[in-house]
């Protein structure tokens, strides 16, 4: 058993955690909303006041926050898990999406405290994060990634080791860009086939068999087909437009093109313009339609 402080209890968070406490090891929790921990007290988890309390003792410390702001407070704040001091060589495990230039400011940071970061987004939905079957997108040293391998195969069926710190947060960025593009593509294709007057349950199904489909065009075009963007929300327009922002920051700095995720960026800035940033990210078929 291990002492492990879990920090954000959001969609992913909650399941994560549940995952590390289940596997019998010593769980201190941080969450904004204390009320998103009251299971895991229930089981045993000790919930803290602040990052600093919860991260006494730690000999892991996992975050899994919405953004850039979120992270630095928890880490950097005045009640920030640095401001416990830590002892050398824990492992901090930042699994929030981030950006990259974000990701390599703490990590030195966390350097300079004689700590070991991993770089360590993660891909799936919160069923999967509750069942164990994530995949984690690392950029780590080798050793501090054996180090950690037994926390991270309790909450993942792969790690990927992608190369050094800030490598896992690359992989990331890109995927979620091309997933917004994707979304925002099918959104498209569906507006335009409903005003055209095709039978949309027949085209979603067809699409789920063609050379189009990929699990987010799927699922996207079947919850357009059943208008379900507000209940069961997977994935908001509002975490959809911070990831885009974040790829193309780092695709600017690399000097790539990025006109297909540009338009993406600005149909997620309209959908949340619009009134539903706290949707599922779905409701994009509302910038198509409104022409």
């Amino acid at each position: 058993m291990a002492n492990v402080t879990f920090i954000g209890l959001g969609r992913m968070g909650l399941g994560m955690a549940q995952r590390l406490l289940t596997a019998g090891h010593r769980l201190r929790l941080y969450n904004r909303t204390a009320s998103r921990a009251t299971s895991l007290v229930e089981q045993g988890a000790t919930l803290c006041p602040s990052p600093k309390e919860a991260a006494q003792g730690a000999e892991l410390i996992f975050s899994m926050v919405s953004d850039d702001a979120a992270s630095r407070e928890v880490w950097l704040g005045a009640a920030g898990v640095f401001a416990s001091q830590p002892a050398p060589g824990t492992l901090v495990i930042e699994c929030s999406t981030l950006s990259h230039d974000w990701v390599l400011e703490l990590a030195g940071e966390a350097r300079r405290r004689s700590l070991s970061y991993i770089d360590c987004p993660v891909t799936g939905l919160p069923d999967m994060a509750a069942a164990g079957e994530l995949t984690l997108l690392a950029g780590a040293a080798a050793e501090d990634l054996t180090r950690a391998q037994p926390l991270l195969d309790v909450l993942a069926k792969q790690t990927i080791h992608f190369g050094a710190v800030g490598a896992g947060t690359v992989y990331k960025l890109m995927i979620n860009l091309q997933g917004a593009i994707q979304i925002a593509s099918i959104a498209e294709g569906m507006a335009l086939a409903e005003r055209a007057g095709l039978n949309l349950h027949a085209v979603a199904e067809t699409l789920a068999t063609g050379q189009a489909a990929s699990p987010q065009v799927v699922r996207t075009a079947r919850r357009i087909v059943a208008n379900d963007h507000d209940q069961n929300v997977l994935f908001t327009p509002q975490l959809r437009l911070k990831d885009v922002d974040y790829a193309l920051r780092l695709a600017r700095k690399l000097n790539i093109a990025t006109p297909f995720g540009t338009t993406a960026q600005a149909a997620y800035a309209k959908l949340c313009e619009l009134g539903h940033a706290h949707s599922n990210e779905s409701k994009i078929i509302e910038v198509a339609r409104a022409g």
